[in-house]
């Protein structure tokens, strides 16, 4: 393997971005799922309907409830920790994107929020 090819490898994301608009109309369709990575006092404060609740640090264990045949759409509160996380995933196999902005460019859009007072 040349330096090339080693460099790409160590600098190129194995996962995509998504913008908040976009993974309204995924999940609408069913065509995707969404991870929520924050921890339980953040995701108390608000989180995306559809989401599902699996702290980043749970996610290995927890790895076994998320699906291979379906896109994985990872949130957090800015996009940092979802990153991580949309990174484990698609070394774990799954196809995997991380929802740029996090929830905070999901309220900033204007998109739904179940539970706690978002903003």
């Amino acid at each position: 393997m040349g330096i090339g090819t080693t460099l790409r490898k160590m600098f190129t994301r194995p996962y995509g971005t998504i913008a908040a608009g976009e993974v309204q109309a995924l999940l609408a369709q069913r065509r995707a799922v969404l991870i929520d990575v924050r921890e339980r006092h953040e995701w108390s404060t608000g989180h995306a309907p559809a989401a599902r609740h699996i702290p980043l640090g749970s996610l290995p264990a927890r790895l076994a409830e998320i699906p291979h045949d379906r896109p994985v759409i990872a949130v957090c509160q800015s996009g940092m920790r979802s990153a991580r996380a949309a990174r484990f995933l698609a070394r774990a196999g799954r196809e995997a994107y991380n929802l740029r902005g996090g929830m905070s460019a999901w309220a900033a859009n204007g998109l739904p929020v179940k539970g706690g007072s978002y903003r």
